[in-house]
């Protein structure tokens, strides 16, 4: 089946190296990483696969000005509004926040970017938030249509039908190297932050026949909710590709329990997963998606969900900017 075409933004293929010392910690699987941290630098991690898709159906539709949203430290943001300024479009950020926030990691990097930041107050439930970045981001398109500009709207993550082709050609991506390596994975892990890098995953699985389970670890809310969102995104690729294909809740194995306080906010467990996981490897896992998938995988293995005989693969998203604000003078880690 045909999957729409992309622009080549990252820096592709990835690195998939193991991961010998925390394997030899944990006395259990045989753990290895894929390196999405280091897609780039200006657009590192996970997203920019997904804005390769979202940002030439954006050209193919005459669109000069990509528009999207996310929280103050957004890493989607940050990439979205990188590739923006490469390719000479215009760029507008809606951003939420409670307070008036300083200027570090991400947030620097998009003035720095010189994207158009509009700020949105929280509002009492996800669904009015959304509501509400839906509603501005629209009227953003008016006032661009009004100076006789066209603007296009990205969602949260750019998780949509669009943007899960991202990690349908990462898992194709990760065969191509598992034929290299000599073996295949029996689990490939990520964190689910907005639905669309597990998505992109399972329709890869699919796709490409592999016979290992993507599992995915919610690290924002729970699995009852990230079902019909990540559902949803399937049945949207699928249409995009002309297949009636359909997706159940039988190809998803979500491991639930991980988003502790919610979005952005950390546990002492999860800081000390992302310390643990540094000086054993001498990787910096961020705190706001990898950190917790991986305090998840660590202890899912100690449950024995995973055991000794069995090769499983983390995908690192990224986040490393955003390191730099959530954890600035945090007294649960070591130095500070």
């Amino acid at each position: 089946m045909p999957i729409p075409k992309r622009l080549a933004l990252a820096n592709l293929p990835t690195r998939i190296d193991p991961l010998p010392r925390m394997s030899k910690v944990l006395n259990g699987p045989e753990l290895w990483i894929k390196r999405d941290d280091q897609t780039g630098t200006e657009v590192s991690g996970n997203k920019v696969r997904k804005l390769e898709y979202a940002i030439q159906e954006a050209l193919d539709l005459g669109c000069d000005t990509l528009i999207t949203c996310g929280g103050i430290q957004s890493n989607h943001a940050r990439a979205t509004a990188a590739a923006a300024a490469q390719l000479g479009l215009g760029c507008s950020l809606v951003l939420n926040i409670a307070e008036q926030p300083p200027r570090q990691g991400n947030y620097l990097l998009d003035g720095l970017l010189d994207a158009d930041i509009r700020f949105l107050t929280p509002e009492a439930t996800p669904e009015l938030m959304q509501a509400k970045r839906v509603a501005t981001m629209e009227a953003i398109c008016g006032e661009l249509r009004a100076k006789g500009r066209k603007g296009y709207v990205i969602p949260l993550g750019a998780s949509n039908g669009i943007g899960v082709f991202g990690y349908a050609q990462a898992m194709k991506e990760i065969c191509r190297q598992e034929q290299e390596l000599g073996f295949q994975f029996d689990a490939i892990v990520c964190a689910v932050g907005s639905g669309g890098t597990y998505a992109g995953l399972v329709l890869g699985k699919r796709l490409e026949r592999h016979p290992g389970t993507v599992h995915g670890i919610p690290i924002a809310d729970d699995a009852a909710y990230f079902t019909p969102v990540i559902l949803g995104a399937l049945r949207e690729a699928a249409g995009i590709m002309g297949t009636s294909a359909a997706f159940g809740q039988e190809d998803l194995a979500l491991l639930d329990g991980y988003a502790g306080r919610g979005y952005a906010l950390s546990r002492p467990e999860e800081l000390e997963t992302i310390r643990l996981f540094a000086k054993t490897e001498g990787i910096i896992l961020d705190p706001v998606y990898t950190g917790k998938a991986m305090h998840g995988l660590l202890t899912e293995i100690r449950k024995g969900t995973f055991t000794a005989g069995q090769r499983v693969l983390f995908i690192h998203t990224g986040g490393l900017f955003g390191v730099f604000h959530f954890l600035a003078g945090d007294t649960m880690l070591p130095g500070a």
